[in-house]
């Protein structure tokens, strides 16, 4: 096996240097089971996540800010696959919902338990967070 003596000029060399660490942005986006396989289960309380896409009228700049204001707030994608992600924990029930009353009418909205999309968690999130404060 031979080694090599000199690295190739640089408009042959097709290698990108990539980052030894993963974006906010690809941890967010990763499945929660393969994030718990990668780097061990997340130590996190029951959540619910609202993710929604950008979408035309006064209500926009409002849910945006309530977002922000979110435990945690991530924005992934460009363009028309922008989305917008904030997760919320038991105690920040009324944030949630005032953020809900927003984006609820928007096509595409989606609401994520624990990370995952449950059947009927958009009808059903306001119960599982009224039977998570009562325990």
């Amino acid at each position: 096996m031979t080694k090599r003596t000199h690295r190739p000029s640089q408009r042959y060399w097709p290698y990108v240097e990539k980052p030894e660490e993963p974006t906010t942005e690809e941890l967010a986006a990763l499945d929660p089971d393969l994030h718990a396989t990668l780097f061990g289960p997340r130590d996190l309380p029951f959540s619910i996540t609202l993710v929604f896409p950008r979408f035309e009228g006064d209500h926009y700049p409002r849910a945006i800010e309530k977002a922000q204001a979110s435990r945690e707030y991530v924005e992934t994608g460009d363009g028309p696959a922008r989305r917008h992600r904030a997760r919320f924990f038991s105690s920040d029930a009324l944030a949630l919902r005032d953020l809900f009353e927003l984006v609820d009418p928007v096509p595409g909205t989606e609401v994520l338990i624990d990370d995952r999309p449950v059947p009927y968690s958009r009808e059903m999130w306001l119960p599982l967070l009224w039977l998570q404060l009562l325990q």
